[in-house]
């Protein structure tokens, strides 16, 4: 009698995935670019539209003439250096690789809420270190860092809370130490066009100096 294999998922491994294809994505994507940086950007979390007092805060009027220069430039920017960006394709599910339960990040489709749910992560790394494992519809995106952009200063907090990280000054460093990025952070109003770039310049050097590099 022959057994029945299960079939393989595929799966692409990268430096860098970005989460979220609009201005801070492209922002990010380009500078990790500039500095030889592989990042795969795929459109955002894969979520349902929540109630409209939910949605994410606009830019100001003043500034929005200004990031709809910048965001041409960037797309151009995208198109001209075959940047990998998959409009089409939404991150179903975030964790961290492991042979044991593991936290994973996931955005509540009603609340709008992200929260770290335990989960179980298949075996992916080909030596010790973790990474992350970005679950799509079409597969699976290993890589060392997530950025995460657009969120919004509420979820940031949840996700602290679900992590167990007190919300604080060392924050930010603590998920940048476990490769996690956040670029587009927004309270009641929407970061400027400025404070996104030097997020993602921020972001980018941070990545590009860390000396993660993705798997073959």
């Amino acid at each position: 009698m022959s057994g029945t294999s299960t079939p393989e998922v595929p799966t692409e491994y990268t430096t860098t995935v970005v989460i979220g294809s609009g201005l801070p994505g492209l922002a990010v994507a380009s500078e990790l670019s500039r500095r030889g940086v592989s990042s795969i950007v795929v459109e955002g979390l894969l979520s349902q539209p929540s109630d409209p007092s939910r949605r994410s805060p606009l830019p100001d009027s003043s500034d929005r003439g200004e990031r709809n220069d910048l965001l041409r430039l960037l797309q151009g920017y995208a198109a001209s250096h075959e940047l990998d960006i998959r409009r089409s394709t939404f991150a179903c599910g975030v964790s961290r690789t492991s042979g044991k339960s593991a936290p994973a990040l996931q955005l509540d489709p009603h609340s709008g809420a992200l929260e770290a749910r335990t989960a179980r992560v298949p075996s992916i790394s080909r030596d010790s270190a973790q990474r992350w494992v970005i679950r799509t519809e079409r597969g699976l995106l290993v890589a060392d860092t997530v950025v995460l952009t657009g969120c919004a200063q509420n979820q940031m907090r949840r996700l602290l809370r679900s992590l167990g990280i007190a919300a604080g000054q060392n924050a930010v460093a603590i998920l940048n130490a476990i490769g996690l990025y956040l670029v587009g952070v927004a309270d009641l109003l929407a970061p400027s066009t400025r404070e996104i770039i030097r997020q993602a310049k921020v972001a980018g050097n941070a990545i590009a100096s860390s000396g993660r590099t993705a798997v073959a």
